[in-house]
Parts: structure tokens; C-alpha cells; sequence
């Protein structure tokens, strides 16, 4: 039996905003008994479904103000028509969006528009129930030769992170329960990524091996430096280890990778502490994303964060240009193939069980 660990960091929003539709909803309604419990002095019952103008003068204040808020609402219908994501799995829908963490390079600041609230979504049991329409028809992982076995995967941390908010939503539990006894038309996979270890609530779950918790783990700098308000790597390495031992396939995200100084000795480290917690036989992957940036995020980032020493200089960067023009900032092809050599033969070395799933 694992013996219970206390969570390293639990959010505690400071506002609360709860929708008139998510409200009437059931799953909506636990939310809502949830943050309550957890003792949010500002939870508001709106009496419409719009969420007040939380943008502010967009100054400093504005932006904690928003990112220390929780909001409770009802999707879009166009969210409800599932989209692929690749590399990571077939098909993504969302738990919530916005993130409470303060990672200086936060992806989110180039996904998502407006202040960054996290909109947790009322309406979670419905979009669980619309998924088997879905089951066999992606192209990601779902008839591929590599990655077949995994079935149909649906990918639920692409615009949060789950695991920060849980103790607050229980959406997750709700997700990991559903993936784990619904009868189901063919092989499924319910993928969620984490930078936090408050993983206690989810060890006794019925998952049925049918969800693979990954961890965000980074070099021991990148981790100090950048990630605030995330639970230490050596506490989410531990959380993976305490999951692995539940019978949960898991994951290593390894991103965003960073040639920092001594990097190659920080990050064989990460990897030897993982090994040493891992339980025979687990079933691991590695994803490695190295870092990038855009114009429009970068300027979002220095928004936010004036004075991270996060490197988003273009001048020491190569241009990748997406299917419709959108230039990404990567590092140039000689740091990338030595960064990618080393990686795949790290974890060949140090995790000889695990799949390398990609590299990007």
C-alpha cells in the first residue's frame, strides 16, 4: 500500500465565478460545493452566463487579479466537435482552460486569448458521454503501427493543467472513473499531463489501465528558474513513481528542454531519479518538446513576466514556418540534432523500459 503523501502546492483562488447555466448543472453544482469547502472567501453565482471584464488596465494587478481566479462555466457547442492533436494523441477535450501555475515560457500565453482566468467546464459529463463517436477515427495514434496499441487516445491536458485544480473540481477523477468502466466500442486511451503531485486521490480509481498520467519534468534549473507555483520536479517524480505503483501506465513530459548550462548532467539526472522510483515492469513513455517561442507569445510573456531572464532572443534562433505561416522560433538545426542525439540515447541508457514516443 502506498502510504499517503501531502501535496507539495494546492491553489487556492482568491475569486470564484460561477456562470447561471454551470450552476444549474450537476457537475457544475459539485465545483461550486468544492470551492466552498476549500474556504474561497469570493465565490459569486452570476445571474447571466458572460463573465464580468476581468482585462483590467492591464497592469501588473490585473493580470494576478485574473490569473487568481477560477471560473465556472458552460462550453461553447463548438466544443463539443473534437479536434486532433498531434503529436500527442487522436483527438483533445478539455477539463478546463488557463493554468493557476506561473511558468515563464507558459505555452498558454500564445493558445489562449483574453485574461488568464481557468475556465473550468460545467458541462464535463456530457462531453464524456459524446466521446465514443470519436473511437477509431483518429490518425494519430489509432491504426498506426507505432503507437496502434494505445487504441484511441483523447488528450485532456492540452489547455490546463489538471492536476493543479482537482482538489477543487474532481474533474479529472471524474474523467479518469469514466475512461475506466464505460463499455466502450473499441480500445481507449485518456491522456493528462501534470507539474504538480497531489496525485492521492487518484490511486484507488477504477482506471483499468486505461489512463496514462504523465509528468512535466525538466533539468533541476529550468525547474527553479521558471516554473513558479508548481509543485517541485523531485516531487513529481515521486507522485509518478507513487501512480506507476496503482497500475497507471505513465508518462515523462520532458519539456520545454533547454541547453542550460551543465544540461546534459541535470537532465541524466532527472532521468536516474526516475528510474529509481519506477516499480518493475511499469509501462513508461518519454515525450521531449524543446522550447519555442512566437512573436505574439513572446510579447504576451514579457506582459506578464518583465523580468524573466527566459531566453526569447530571435537572433539566436532558426525559423519554423506552420501549413498557414506562422513562424515559430526553434533553436538552429546544430543545437537541436545534438540535443536530440543526446536525448535518445539517454533515455535508452538510463530508461531502458520506457518508449520514446517523439520528438519535437
Amino acid at each position: 500500500m502506498t502510504p499517503t503523501t501531502a501535496p507539495t502546492r494546492v491553489w487556492t483562488p482568491s475569486r470564484v465565478l460561477v456562470t447561471r447555466s454551470a450552476a444549474q448543472l450537476p457537475y457544475g453544482r459539485r465545483v461550486l460545493e468544492r470551492v466552498q469547502a476549500a474556504g474561497v472567501a469570493d465565490v459569486r453565482v452570476l445571474t447571466g452566463d458572460r463573465l464580468p471584464n476581468l482585462r483590467g488596465d492591464g497592469d501588473r494587478a490585473a493580470f494576478m487579479a485574473a490569473k487568481d481566479t477560477l471560473a465556472v462555466v458552460v462550453g461553447a457547442p463548438s466544443k463539443r466537435k473534437l479536434q486532433p492533436i498531434p503529436p500527442s494523441a487522436d483527438w483533445r477535450f478539455d477539463l478546463a482552460e488557463g493554468c493557476p501555475a506561473h511558468c515563464q515560457y507558459c505555452y498558454l500565453a500564445g493558445s489562449l486569448s483574453g485574461p488568464p482566468i481557468t475556465r473550468v467546464f460545467a458541462d464535463l459529463p456530457d462531453v464524456l458521454a459524446s466521446l465514443d463517436g470519436y473511437v477509431g477515427r483518429g490518425a494519430v495514434t489509432s491504426g498506426t503501427a507505432e503507437r496502434g496499441h494505445e487504441g484511441t487516445t483523447f488528450e485532456a491536458s492540452c489547455y490546463t493543467d489538471p492536476l493543479a485544480i482537482e482538489h477543487l473540481t474532481g474533474g479529472l477523477a471524474e474523467a479518469v472513473t469514466f475512461f475506466g468502466t464505460h463499455e466502450w466500442p473499441g480500445p481507449v486511451q485518456l491522456r493528462a499531463t501534470t507539474k504538480f503531485d497531489d496525485v492521492e486521490p487518484l490511486l484507488e480509481l477504477p482506471h483499468r489501465g486505461r489512463t496514462r498520467l504523465r509528468f512535466s519534468v525538466n533539468a533541476a534549473t529550468v525547474g527553479r528558474r521558471f516554473e513558479g507555483a508548481t509543485s517541485p520536479v523531485p516531487a513529481r517524480v515521486a507522485a509518478l513513481g507513487r501512480v506507476a505503483e496503482a497500475g497507471y501506465p505513465v508518462g515523462l513530459t520532458v519539456a520545454p528542454i533547454m541547453p542550460v548550462e551543465d544540461w546534459r548532467t541535470e537532465y541524466g539526472e532527472l532521468f536516474d531519479s526516475v528510474a529509481a522510483v519506477l516499480p518493475a515492469g511499469a509501462d513508461l513513455t518519454v515525450e521531449c518538446i524543446t522550447h519555442r517561442f512566437t512573436p505574439g507569445s513572446k510579447a504576451t510573456l514579457l506582459d506578464w513576466y518583465p523580468r524573466t531572464k527566459l531566453e526569447m532572443d530571435e537572433d539566436l534562433r532558426a525559423q519554423k514556418r506552420g501549413k498557414f505561416g506562422a513562424v515559430k522560433h526553434v533553436y538552429p538545426k546544430p543545437v537541436m540534432a545534438e540535443l536530440r542525439g543526446w536525448f535518445t540515447d539517454a533515455v535508452a541508457e538510463r530508461l531502458p523500459g520506457a518508449r520514446f514516443l517523439y520528438w519535437t
